[in-house]
């Protein structure tokens, strides 16, 4: 993928608006099983993170990446912010010292950001967590990858299984979080959590697609 650091820029740019966006639907959500403020809390943790990664315009994407990661712990309230802090962090650690990003290095970046998730949530598929999204976009973007499907194909197949993971969550259970004191009444609705990482993967396959001339 050439231009990696400048797609990851726009990646970043992508989420920050589909963030502001879809507060107002996050939150709606969030009130139904949760504290009420996952989409106030992601707009704001992404608000604070354009302005530092656009002054970083230019540096590689594990640098933007870990940017992105220290500014969501610090800004982003509740398990959301450590959460996605983590899997930005790992998704970094992943990328070090790499400039021109492959599909096997896209692949392993998602990979690390979802165990870095699984570890520090202690969420496991099934739970009605943002992993319900994670996994399968994981699983479906590493099956692309070992046919040989180019990057913006797998990055839509990865997409594709976030949304199905996602909608999957509505009547789940919850087992983890605010959403698990509800007991039973948590189920017949969607995961917040497992929305914005929807989100998150549509926006980087969207980017990916559009840079992909």
């Amino acid at each position: 993928m050439g231009n990696s650091d400048a797609i990851t820029l726009e990646i970043l740019r992508r989420i920050t608006e589909v963030m502001r966006e879809n507060a107002e639907e996050l939150t709606r959500l969030d009130s139904a099983i949760g504290d009420g403020d996952h989409g106030t809390n992601m707009a704001r943790g992404f608000n604070a993170v354009l302005p530092k990664v656009e002054a970083m315009a230019g540096q590689p994407p594990a640098a933007l990446l870990k940017t992105t990661a220290t500014t969501l712990i610090s800004t982003v309230g509740g398990a959301a912010g450590p959460l996605y802090g983590t899997a930005f962090l790992r998704a970094a650690t992943a990328l070090d010292g790499k400039n021109d990003i492959d599909e096997r290095d896209v692949l392993a970046a998602f990979d690390a950001a979802l165990e870095g998730i699984k570890a520090r949530g202690k969420a496991s598929p099934g739970e009605k967590t943002m992993v319900d999204a994670l996994t399968p976009a994981v699983d479906a973007l590493r099956a692309a990858v070992e046919q040989g499907l180019d990057l913006p194909t797998a990055l839509d197949h990865a997409a594709a299984a976030a949304r199905t993971g996602m909608e999957a969550t509505i009547p789940m259970l919850a087992t983890k979080g605010r959403a698990s004191y509800l007991g039973e009444r948590s189920i017949g609705h969607q995961d917040p959590g497992a929305t914005s990482s929807y989100l998150i993967v549509q926006a980087i396959a969207d980017v990916v697609r559009e840079n992909s001339g």
